[in-house]
């Protein structure tokens, strides 16, 4: 707040009056990365017309920091999100440090935001599940934040340490599951940004001599609305199917949600397995076969590698496990 009661200007004010993103601010009135001239007049234009000034941390970022680790995570209610946030306080908590928490909902110019609001308040480290390119993740970068990513590796940022499943794996012996029991139309349920979790499919499927069809491939926005309708259209639209890997626990739940809508028994109907091993998936009726990822060694493994100040940190691929329930049987 102002000495005079008004509410201080945010760059995310600033972002709004000139039409531009928030990590656009941060890089011309860092004065770091590249914009265009047009670009730069409008926000210094809209920063001035505002009375924008960044926080006495902001400007002195590199000489005097808040400490603490920033999380960034599409969902904080997703149970495979919440365990790998608790992977990662458990890992801060002995090493004192504070972490501040956001949600992005798998929106890059949520992610944005945040990622201005980090650079803002001084905040030294940070681990995300990211959702938008190397571009997106340069201010935070360029500024010297520690990064570093979880479950998801970024385009043009290859030289970030990442800490991530084996999802190739994972996949691989899914398919190969699936296939050893007669299945050959076999379809995937995908959250758009699961690039990696498409290829092995497709990679899995081809290695078995499995035809792929594009149309078994479905993806879906990180959202219980659009899983369910994914899944549903699926199931009703293609009645060859014989079998469906989710490639997470929003779209297993989502699935086992449509199959009991439309009637479909699994897994006699159609066999399910699921990527994240959650409580609930033990309970289902059938209980359901997983591809198990540990969340929260993945968060510890992530907060252990950010807080490796002066230390090149590696990337880190923790092994996958298909856990055999009963939600599969011989093709019909």
């Amino acid at each position: 707040m102002r000495p005079d009661g008004q509410r201080r200007s945010t760059i995310k004010d600033v972002a709004e009056a000139a039409e531009v993103g928030v990590a656009t601010v941060s890089r011309v009135l860092s004065g770091t990365g590249s914009a265009s001239r047009e670009t730069r007049e409008k926000v210094l234009a809209a920063a001035a017309r505002l009375d924008y000034r960044p926080s006495a941390l902001g400007r002195n970022l590199r000489r005097r920091r808040t400490g603490g680790i920033g999380l960034l995570v599409p969902d904080i209610t997703d149970v495979f999100y919440a365990r790998l946030a608790d992977g990662v306080l458990s890992c801060a908590r002995s090493a004192g440090e504070a972490v501040w928490t956001g949600a992005t909902g798998d929106d890059p110019e949520r992610e944005a935001h945040l990622i201005g609001t980090l650079i803002e308040e001084g905040v030294e480290r940070v681990i995300a599940v990211p959702s938008g390119d190397g571009e997106m993740w340069g201010p935070a970068l360029r500024h010297g934040l520690g990064v570093v990513f979880a479950e998801r590796a970024v385009a043009g940022a290859d030289h970030v340490p990442a800490v991530v499943s084996d999802e190739r794996t994972g996949v691989r012996t899914a398919v190969e599951y699936l296939a050893g029991l007669g299945h050959r139309r076999i379809a995937f349920l995908a959250r758009h940004g699961q690039t990696q979790r498409v290829r092995a499919f497709r990679e899995a499927l081809a290695a078995r001599g499995v035809p792929v069809d594009d149309e078994l491939i479905v993806q879906a926005q990180a959202t219980r609305d659009a899983a369910y309708a994914a899944a549903a259209g699926l199931l009703q639209h293609r009645s060859d199917v014989t079998a469906v890997v989710a490639g997470g626990n929003l779209l297993g739940e989502a699935t086992v949600l449509a199959a009991r809508e439309l009637d479909v028994r699994v897994p006699r109907d159609v066999s399910l397995i699921m990527f994240d091993d959650v409580p609930w998936a033990e309970l289902c009726h059938p209980p359901l076969t997983v591809i198990s990822q540990s969340a929260q060694d993945m968060g510890y493994r992530a907060a252990e590698l950010v807080l490796r100040e002066g230390r090149r940190a590696r990337s880190i691929t923790l092994p996958t496990e298909l856990i055999v329930r009963a939600s599969c049987g011989p093709r019909r």
